[in-house]
C-alpha cells in the first residue's frame, strides 16, 4: 500500500459489480478503503471477495437505485454498518439502446433517463444530510463525453443532467464542507458485460447504429482510440481524493481530448 490516499475511508461505490465500477472499487481497496459495494447484480458479491482478499473491510447491498428507496436503503446500510460516508461514486449508468432519437419509443426514453440520472439524483439526495451534518465528504459523479454524441439522445440528456447537477450541488454545498466533481468518461474498452445492459441481440440494423457510435467516439477523441477501464479509474479517484481538495464542481472529460 504505497499511496494509501484512502486509508480508512468509507467509501460507497455504486455499480460496483462490473466495468468501471469494478474497477473502482478494487483500486479504492488497494489504498485502504473501507467499502460499501452497491449494485442490483449479485455479481457485486464477486467484486466484494476480491475486496476481502485485499483485507479490507466490505459490505454489500443489493438494491435498485433508479427509485429512492434503494438510494435511501444504500445510505442506511452504509451508516448502519460504518456511521459515515465519506466518498460517494455514482456509477450506475449506461446506454440501453442506440439509434437515432426518432426510433426510439416513449418508454425506451424513460427508462434510458431513469437509468443514467435517476440514481445520481437519489443517492445523492440520500447521502447529502449527512455529509452537511459532517461538514465533510467527497462526491465524484460518472458523466460522459456523449453530452455531445449521436445515436443515444436520452442517454446523452442524462448526462447532460449529472453535469448540471455537479456544478450546481457543489455550489450549493460548498460552504458545507462538501466537494461535488464528475468524471465525463470517454470510450473505455472493457470486457463483455456479463449481464447486457439491453438483453435482447442487436438487428443488423441496431449494429449499424452502434458501430456509428464506435466511429464518432474515435474520431472525436483527438488520440483516435479508447481508453481503459484504468485510466478512467485513476481520474475518479483523483476527484474523491485530498489530492483535490480545492477542485470543486469540476466535470472532468477523459476521453483523449473530446471534451464532450
Amino acid at each position: 500500500m504505497t499511496n494509501p490516499r484512502f486509508l480508512n475511508k468509507v467509501c460507497v461505490v455504486t455499480g460496483a459489480a462490473q466495468g468501471i465500477g469494478r474497477g473502482v472499487a478494487l483500486a479504492l481497496a488497494q489504498e485502504g478503503a473501507r467499502l460499501v459495494l452497491a449494485d442490483f447484480s449479485e455479481l457485486v458479491h464477486e467484486v466484494a471477495n476480491e475486496v476481502r482478499m485485499e483485507g479490507m473491510e466490505c459490505i454489500v447491498v443489493q438494491s435498485d437505485l433508479e427509485t429512492y428507496a434503494g438510494a435511501t436503503e444504500l445510505a442506511h446500510a452504509c451508516h448502519s454498518a460504518f456511521d459515515r460516508c465519506d466518498v460517494l461514486v455514482n456509477n450506475v449508468g449506461g446506454t440501453i439502446w442506440a439509434k437515432p432519437y426518432q426510433h426510439y419509443e416513449e418508454d425506451e426514453i424513460e427508462k434510458e433517463v431513469r437509468r443514467s440520472l435517476f440514481p445520481t439524483l437519489w443517492c445523492c439526495r440520500a447521502f447529502l444530510p449527512s455529509m452537511i451534518d459532517r461538514k465533510k465528504g467527497s462526491i465524484v459523479n460518472l458523466s460522459s463525453i456523449a453530452t455531445r454524441g449521436i445515436h443515444r439522445v436520452p442517454y446523452s440528456a442524462s448526462k447532460g443532467g449529472v453535469n448540471a447537477l455537479t456544478a450546481s450541488l457543489a455550489f450549493e454545498h460548498a460552504e458545507d464542507g462538501i466537494r461535488v466533481n464528475a468524471v465525463a468518461t470517454g470510450g473505455t474498452e472493457a470486457p463483455p458485460r456479463k449481464i447486457p445492459r439491453n438483453p435482447k441481440p442487436l438487428s443488423d440494423q441496431e449494429k449499424v447504429w452502434y458501430q456509428g457510435i464506435v466511429d464518432q467516439t474515435i474520431q472525436s477523441s483527438w488520440m483516435h482510440r479508447y481508453g481503459s477501464i484504468d485510466e478512467q479509474v485513476r481520474a475518479i479517484l483523483f476527484l474523491a481524493s485530498e489530492e483535490a481538495s480545492y477542485i470543486t464542481g469540476t466535470v472532468l472529460p477523459v476521453g483523449g481530448g473530446d471534451q464532450g
